[in-house]
């Protein structure tokens, strides 16, 4: 006897049934068969591939059932096994614990109620393929086989049972509707007798009934026994003319799109008509004509419904639309069998055609002119609707709606409620669940599973602007992408388990058409407060929860006392503590060591007293080193941020916050740079008194000193108070009135950015920024020349007291004070000093020379940008028309120019 592993799959898989199940194998056939159909399929799992909303959806399961103490045992279990990583699929292991969790007699909830055509799970006994009590050897599990096998089954997913194989037959001819029994295909010996059947039970027993296209109705013609001739009155009269009688019954095939026997479709007109050679009046040719136009208008709806209602990915939406299309169609079928039904009395009781009551064409036109009017509407809509899905699907039916005959707004609304059905069911379970099933792409709401968590907010989900419905606005619609992201974010970056429906309460959703046909009835009441009492509650737990347990505000406040230069004693004493290492080249710097200093600054000044959470994030961070640099060049503050608080402060967000602080930085040094240099002149004023000769070097010392003095002060005075405060007074505000994190994250945006302009760091104010960084070297220049000469000055002046000294000490001890040669040797070494006097005062006078060029170049660029701040700016800077004296000629020309073309433009302005 051959071993398992050497029998065929269809014996393993029979084995794989008895063993489940404990019977015999004559007991498991109806199992073996649906475990070939499972295993046949091509099904795919209408959920998103996330293992998170996998394991929400389990818990939730476990809630369901009140089996808390599971839930909390199964939350610890996929923790342990995350960490793990023995498994590289969780996910499926996950949704295959779901799925057998599920009852599959119970209809699934995933998807709305049209989608059950072909999303559903497949029904436990339900059969797409013919019943074998065979052996399982002798069925074929591949797909080529089973098809070859089973004519009489199209689909391998239960759909079958809807009617598939009459769906996709061939169109019959007015010959095939005859009484009789359907063709035998040569398949026909291996159906099952439920599939034989099928074709002669009566159109009111059949379960597919209502889904059923005209090809499989009773036949229109009269269903008399073969004694019974058909009367000639008819046919026709002596003289060969088609009578109207024939007439009406061809007409009755055409309205169903079948050919008849006299009016026929012409494939090159794309229309029905009658035959040149048949003898006919002009007014019933007319009559006929007008009429069969119902037969190509339902041609038209007929092939799209056939074409798109066993496309799965034309999506949940395209099915509602098809499904509308089918409920017109039956109406219109029913009211063709109430007109055949009387064609068949007047049959059989030999009605004439000049009677009152019989059927005629002109009958016909007034009956049919409303199901005209429908098919039409039908019509234009199968066309503009082509190639579109989803939400684009609805908007397309919407805007047909837009139009003033009451019955075909009745119809377009009637069919907008089912095809919007699918479409609310999307939104309130994004909107209630965060959860967002939308295997087809018809949602408006688009998701990225490749998006990491960091990013989730900014990144993860968008809006699909195509599949925006157009009787929900744009606002609505941002609304309700914030909604479910930010349940989303709350579950994932936050770890807050709280359940969506304490957040905001889950009002009714629209299960039914009948439903959302209310629901859109009132727009602008009912459905927008669900929106705004969802987005409102959704958003405020949000704030409250980045605010309670992850202190955002707390650290926006950190960004602006220390990246922004805010703690005023910090950043003082923070100076004063690393002046001397930071006096050193920038590539003897050690980080351990200046981050020694910075905690020294924290514990000597108010800093100390901020919450541990942000002075653990604060840290020193030292730059690219360039030849040349000193320890002030390279030296910045850092503040770490991770977790939800990096939704807010993004990489892009923290590197505007380092070029403004290193900005700061540097003005702020420039500040420190030029107390020093007053200090300097303010200690050695009097003792430099009794050298006459500096006085002219030092006054030039001092005029420029005043003028650099001024020039920061001002400049420290714009960004403090113009651009710093008012900004931030500014954030706060809106801060505090956000209504969503969206809006926090773009007054945050908005903020920096003024910031990154007003502080002269974007690209359009690189030369003023080039200009003001000259200037701040040059104070870096006068700093290092005043302290040459008071250093040299300070050399002579102990030289000249020591000298003095001695003379008054040899004095005392009754010997002569000098001799002659020390006095020669004192007035040359005297003579030497003044000489380099000249050299010192033309060195200051070429520093003035080029600072004063250097401001006055500065502020021809403020006069003419464009920012009305840096303008004032201008005017306070050289308040006095100072440097507006010594400009050139060109210089004045630009700002004069400007200054025109600026009054212009607000004249204009105000004018319009």
């Amino acid at each position: 006897m051959a071993s398992l592993d050497q029998k065929s799959p269809n014996v393993l898989l029979q084995s794989l049934c008895c063993r489940i199940t404990g019977k015999s194998e004559a007991e498991v056939a109806h199992q073996f068969q649906y475990a070939v159909r499972v295993i046949g399929s091509n099904y795919a799992p209408t959920i998103e591939r996330d293992e998170f909303l996998v394991s929400e959806k389990i818990k939730k399961e476990l809630l369901r059932q009140r089996r808390e103490a599971d839930a909390a045992l199964f939350s610890e279990l996929h923790r342990k096994l995350q960490t793990q990583g023995v498994l590289k699929h969780r996910w499926s292991v996950l949704y295959l614990l779901l799925s057998l969790s599920e009852d599959p007699r119970k209809p699934s909830s995933r998807v709305g109620n049209y989608g059950a055509l072909f999303a559903q799970a497949l029904p436990r006994d339900a059969h797409s393929t013919p019943f074998y009590c065979t052996r399982p050897q002798s069925l074929a599990l591949g797909y080529g086989e089973r098809s070859a096998g089973l004519s009489g089954s199209v689909g391998t997913s239960g759909i079958s049972s809807l009617g598939v194989y009459t769906l996709n037959g061939p169109t019959p001819t007015a010959q095939s509707l005859q009484a009789g029994p359907p063709p035998l295909s040569a398949a026909a010996g291996t159906q099952s007798l439920g599939s034989r059947l099928a074709w002669a039970l009566p159109i009111s027993s059949s379960p597919s009934a209502i889904m059923a296209p005209p090809t499989t109705r009773p036949p229109l013609g009269p269903q008399v026994p073969n004694t019974r001739a058909v009367r000639p009155r008819r046919d026709g009269d002596a003289t060969g003319e088609v009578s109207e009688a024939a007439l009406v019954r061809d007409i009755l095939y055409v309205f169903q799109g079948i050919d008849g026997k006299f009016v026929k479709m012409n494939a090159q007109d794309n229309g029905y008509k009658i035959d040149n050679k048949v003898v006919l009046c002009k007014s019933l040719r007319d009559i006929s004509s007008r009429l069969a136009e119902l037969g190509w208008l339902h041609n038209k709806v007929r092939k799209y419904t056939d074409a798109r209602t066993l496309d799965r990915a034309f999506g949940l939406v395209g099915q509602s639309f098809c499904a509308s299309l089918h409920q017109e169609l039956k109406e219109y079928y029913r009211l063709l069998s109430v007109l055949h039904s009387q064609l068949q009395v007047e049959d059989e009781q030999g009605v004439s055609m000049c009677t009152e009551n019989s059927l005629t064409l002109r009958r016909l036109l007034v009956w049919m002119y409303d199901p005209k009017v429908r098919l039409k509407t039908l019509a234009a809509l199968v066309d503009f609707c082509q190639g579109r899905k989803g939400g684009e699907l609805a908007s397309a039916v919407h805007s047909y709606g837009k139009t003033g005959d009451p019955q075909m707004r009745a119809l377009v609304q009637h069919i907008l409620s089912l095809v919007s059905n699918p479409i609310l069911n999307f939104l309130y379970r994004w909107i209630y669940d965060g959860e967002l099933e939308d295997t087809y792409h018809e949602f408006f709401v688009a998701s990225d599973p490749n998006v990491k968590t960091d990013r989730l907010w900014h990144d993860k989900y968008s809006l699909r602007k195509s599949m925006i419905p157009s009787f929900i606005t744009m606002d609505q619609a941002r609304k309700v992408l914030l909604i479910g992201k930010s349940i989303n974010f709350l579950h994932q970056v936050c770890h807050d388990r709280t359940p969506p429906g304490k957040i905001t309460p889950a009002s009714k959703p629209a299960d039914t058409p009948k439903d959302a046909a209310e629901l859109l009835s009132d727009l602008e009441g009912a459905f927008q407060e669900k929106i705004d009492a969802a987005y409102f509650d959704t958003s405020k737990y949000l704030l409250d929860v980045l605010n309670r347990n992850y202190l955002l505000l707390e650290h926006l406040k950190a960004m602006r006392r220390y990246l922004l230069l805010g703690q005023g004693d910090f950043i003082r004493h923070l100076m004063d503590l690393l002046k001397p290492e930071l006096a050193r080249p920038a590539t003897t710097l050690y980080q351990h060591n200046l981050t020694g200093i910075l905690e020294t600054a924290v514990r000597a000044t108010n800093a100390q007293f901020d919450n541990a959470e942000i002075l653990k994030r604060l840290d020193v961070r030292l730059l690219e080193v360039s030849p040349g640099d000193t320890g002030w060049d390279v030296f910045s503050l850092d503040y770490h941020v991770d977790g939800p608080i990096a939704t807010v402060f993004t990489r892009e967000c923290m590197g505007h916050y380092l070029r403004v602080f290193n900005f700061l930085w540097r003005a702020k040094r420039m500040e420190y740079t030029l107390t020093d240099i007053w200090k300097g002149q303010m200690c050695n004023a009097k003792l430099l008194k009794t050298m006459p000769e500096l006085s002219g070097v030092l006054h030039q010392c001092h005029i420029l000193a005043s003028e650099m003095v001024h020039f920061i002060h001002q400049m420290q005075y714009y960004i403090t108070f113009e651009v710093l405060e008012c900004l931030w007074d500014e954030l706060w505000s809106k801060v505090q009135q956000a209504q969503d994190l969206d809006h926090i994250i773009a007054a945050h945006d908005v903020f920096l950015d003024t910031i990154i302009s007003r502080c002269l760091l974007d690209n359009n104010s690189r030369s003023l920024l080039n200009q003001l960084r000259a200037i701040f070297d040059q104070i870096i220049e006068f700093q290092n020349a005043q302290d040459s000469l008071y250093r040299s000055a300070l050399e002579e002046l102990t030289l000249r007291l020591q000298f003095e000294e001695k003379k008054q000490q040899r004095e005392e001890e009754g010997e002569w004070g000098v001799t002659a040669e020390q006095e020669s040797e004192e007035k040359r070494r005297i003579q030497e000093f003044q000489d380099t006097i000249p050299k010192m005062r033309s060195q200051l006078r070429i520093l003035t020379h080029f600072y004063q060029s250097i401001v006055q170049q500065f502020l021809v660029l403020l006069m003419t940008s464009p920012d009305e701040s840096l303008r004032f700016l201008s005017f306070r800077l050289d308040f006095n028309e100072h440097y507006k004296g010594a400009w050139s000629q060109g210089q004045r020309a630009e700002a004069a120019s400007f200054a025109g073309r600026h009054q212009r433009a607000t004249s204009v302005k105000h004018l319009t």
